[in-house]
């Protein structure tokens, strides 16, 4: 596979990565797709190997977002501006603090939207409180999985 083509899944993943965080795009499935067109263009053991763990990570991370309750973020009040900053935080969060900097990351980042837009820290914590019980868990869920991809590819891309 040629430096032009990895270019394009790396392009199509980036499009999965910001899809998660607008509702109504399947970001998590374009994330998959571009792995599975890497696998088929690149036919090596790590590539299928990479395939399967997206697969499995996916698949884990749907059962996950059914256990928890359902996205209703815009009646929180919720904002694109705010995806922004929590997807922001999580990818941050998880160069700096590999793997699990995603989690706190994600939610930094959407207390620093709260703080910036309401002023108070009581006020941005109950703010971030409510956003997570209202669907943020269940974004969080999804961008942490494919944040996983993301890195399982760089890393066969890159070293394999």
């Amino acid at each position: 596979m040629g430096a032009g083509e990895l270019v394009l899944v790396g392009v199509v993943i980036a499009l999965g990565l910001c899809g998660v965080l607008v509702p109504g795009v399947p970001g998590s499935w374009l994330v998959w797709a571009a792995v599975l067109w890497w696998a088929l263009t690149a036919p090596q053991p790590v590539a299928w190997g990479v395939l399967v763990g997206a697969t499995g990570v996916l698949l884990l991370s749907l059962g996950v977002r059914w256990a928890l309750p359902p996205r209703r973020l815009r009646q929180s009040g919720a904002t694109p501006r705010m995806g922004v900053y929590a997807g922001a935080g999580a990818l941050l969060g998880f160069i700096l603090l590999p793997v699990l900097g995603a989690l706190p990351g994600f939610m930094a980042g959407i207390y620093l939207h709260e703080r910036l837009r309401l002023g108070g820290h009581g006020q941005a914590m109950a703010a971030l409180r409510t956003a997570m019980r209202t669907g943020g868990s269940s974004v969080l869920a999804e961008f942490f999985a494919c944040l996983l991809i993301t890195a399982a590819w760089l890393g066969a891309v890159v070293w394999g």
